[in-house]
């Protein structure tokens, strides 16, 4: 184990730079290839359902391993964890960059998600297992501040990439932020790790992976089989089972991967609510603006990236507001009014027309920001101040995956209403069964043939945007209502509050 003077500001600062380096690495990993999809369509001909399997192959790994690869670094050493995250991860992004087909970028990606998996919870953990309180405060509001912004940087940096480079450099950056925290966690990062942490899970671990994994091959799958074929019904039943069975499992564990018990203290579950609906909004968005600007705007990725920044200059300041806010009108109020404007930037952007000014989705970015940066502190703040001091690890856990598997299923459910309904409604009056089955699978490629079909195509994805970011928009506003009647229903009893049951609710 590497010694490190705990009276040292300077390596503490060190460290934190190493950890986050490596964190930005895995979340920007989340949005970062949305820019370069029309490129990847037309390089390997994938047709939209596999475009989305390419993007949510991460997310769907990372969320369903995040929990147990916590719970590893835990047990068996959180630098362990991170060199082990980071060499997968990069040594995955090395291999992308050489995949020629849609089925190889699917299968790397869900590689690259594992990685992710094993970093995200093994750098928080290091800090917070390894810092005195009086550097710890300051690192994890760094950590925080990373979690929140990296994303957007990912999708900066992969639009200047793209301006001279393939999509592959996406993957070359990737590798370049891999060997250079894997470089700083070896010489820096001490290890750590939990001599009283619990064996993991491994039942509890298993059904989640698969209830997440019905769940998300279900929904994705459903544009090519229908919504009511009996290959979705049944897995979308056979999702739900796993998601009973988990419970049932977890209530029966001494030791459960996530108790579901700490979801009677009813400030925890609203607030748990609220990420997943902000992160299912915000990243099934991002998989669709993206494409509409890049193929029914013209912009290159560059600049698509550019036009989506009026949501993270809006986002940052009010998420700093936010307490302020949230002490002044209480949190809930400004949890479910952030929610609110969540839906209405939504609902704004889904007036997009073909011809629409960029100020109409300007407006839109900026309200949607406001509604996430409001949102997302008092929610985040909800699930810690639910818990004692000695379960913040509990929260913490709490928090990430609420994001991660918001993110997992938000791609998965707009980006399976984009594909099924603009399949439905694009128009092939005229073309050959091989061209029409072409322009039906994917939008990317009908975008470049020759015309009329790009306009066809462009009408038929614009209606299909819209359609997807309503739903989105409906979603939070029903998660603002269910925040809303959670909290009321816990100011009603609060002379009887709920009590949890003793020992870890989430092995970290």
């Amino acid at each position: 184990m590497m010694k490190l003077n705990n009276n040292s500001s300077h390596h503490h600062g060190v460290i934190t730079a190493v950890v986050c380096l490596a964190l930005a690495a895995v979340v920007a990993a989340m949005a970062s290839l949305n820019v370069a999809l029309p490129d990847i369509a037309r390089d390997t001909h994938a047709t939209q359902t596999q475009l989305l399997w390419v993007i949510d192959a991460y997310s769907l790994a990372f969320a369903a391993l995040l929990l147990p690869g916590g719970a590893l670094g835990d047990r068996y050493g959180r630098r362990i964890a991170l060199i082990a995250g980071l060499l997968i991860f990069g040594a995955g992004s090395a291999v992308a960059m050489t995949a020629s087909s849609a089925s190889e970028l699917i299968a790397l990606r869900a590689v690259l998600g594992l990685g992710a998996a094993l970093v995200m919870p093994a750098t928080l953990s290091t800090i917070t297992g390894t810092f005195p309180p009086a550097e710890r405060t300051r690192a994890v509001s760094i950590w925080a501040a990373v979690a929140g912004g990296a994303a957007v940087l990912g999708l900066l940096a992969s639009g200047v990439l793209l301006a001279g480079l393939s999509w592959r450099s996406i993957f070359g950056l990737n590798v370049a932020l891999s060997v250079l925290a894997l470089a700083g966690t070896l010489r820096f990062v001490p290890e750590s790790a939990d001599p009283d942490a619990p064996r993991l899970d491994v039942g509890g671990a298993l059904i989640a992976v698969l209830a997440l994994v019905a769940l998300v091959f279900s929904v994705i799958e459903a544009p090519t089989y229908g919504w009511l074929a009996a290959r979705t019904v049944i897995g979308l039943a056979v999702a739900f089972g796993l998601m009973v069975a988990f419970v049932i499992w977890e209530l029966r564990q001494r030791n459960p991967l996530l108790d579901p018990r700490v979801f009677r203290e009813r400030t925890l579950t609203a607030g748990t609510m609220s990420i997943l609906v902000q992160f299912f909004a915000f990243y099934g968005y991002t998989f669709i603006i993206l494409q509409y600007l890049q193929l029914v705007r013209g912009a290159t990725p560059l600049l698509a990236a550019l036009q989506v920044l009026p949501m993270a200059v809006t986002m940052m300041p009010t998420s700093r507001l936010a307490p302020r806010l949230a002490a002044r009108f209480g949190a809930g109020r400004v949890c479910s009014g952030g929610l609110v404007l969540i839906a209405v930037g939504l609902a704004i952007v889904a007036q997009l027309t073909t011809g629409s000014s960029y100020w109409l989705l300007a407006s839109g970015l900026v309200v949607l920001g406001i509604g996430m940066g409001a949102a997302m502190t008092p929610a985040t703040a909800a699930i810690t101040e639910a818990l004692p001091p000695a379960r913040q690890g509990v929260g913490s856990a709490l928090n990430d995956l609420s994001r991660e598997v918001g993110g997992a299923i938000g791609i998965a459910v707009i980006g399976s209403i984009l594909t099924s309904t603009y399949s439905g409604r694009v128009n092939v009056t005229g073309l050959s069964g091989q061209v029409a089955a072409k322009v039906r699978g994917s939008f990317a490629v009908a975008a470049h043939l020759p015309a009329p079909i790009p306009d066809r195509a462009h009408t038929a994805f614009v209606t299909a945007m819209n359609i997807a970011l309503i739903t989105a928009a409906g979603a939070a506003v029903l998660a603002a209502v269910g925040v809303v009647l959670l909290l009321n229903s816990r100011r009603r009893g609060a002379h009887a509050p709920a009590r949890l049951q003793p020992g870890p609710a989430v092995s970290r």
